[in-house]
């Protein structure tokens, strides 16, 4: 199994574009196991495997920063930042959260849930790394859907960016 192979996103770089697809089945596969057992969001975390993949693929994570807003997408972000072998404890009393923890990982630069802040939080960052330039360049991703757009702090966010 690929999976079992995935302990940070670096190692996905070394993979092909055939891999990376299976890499996407397996990484379905254990959300729906763990899901199904411990409940969660399973249909938004199933429907952005894809583009975690990708974020990770093409980001230089945690240097860069992927910031979920409404945190129901991040159980493939999860699996794939180490925290795999520990995913049967998501939701769980002392286990992993349902949402991005800053306290759990590097890779999560916040701890969300439901925000519809992403976007501001990016903009924030952004304003942040360009106002201090001490030398430090790196991306931000703002993943946003599966309700954020259904709060005003969204649309600021997006009105201010522009």
């Amino acid at each position: 199994m690929l999976l079992e192979q995935i302990n940070n996103p670096q190692e996905l770089k070394k993979l092909t574009v055939e891999q990376l697809v299976r890499l996407a089945a397996e990484v379905r596969a254990r959300i729906v196991e763990v899901v199904s057992r411990n409940g969660g969001h399973l249909a938004s975390s199933l429907g952005a495997v894809e583009i975690i993949i990708a974020l990770h693929y093409c980001l230089d994570t945690p240097q860069d920063k992927i910031i979920f807003d409404v945190g129901h997408q991040a159980y493939a972000h999860k699996i794939l930042t180490g925290r795999n072998k520990d995913f049967s404890t998501l939701r769980q009393y002392q286990g992993l959260s349902g949402f991005p923890s800053k306290d759990e990982s590097a890779y999560d630069i916040f701890t969300t849930g439901h925000s519809s802040s992403a976007v501001s939080l990016a903009l924030g960052l952004a304003c942040a790394r360009d106002y201090l330039a001490q030398g430090q360049y790196f991306k931000i991703a703002a993943v946003i859907g599966d309700g954020s757009l259904s709060g005003g702090l969204c649309f600021e966010g997006l009105n201010n960016a522009g």
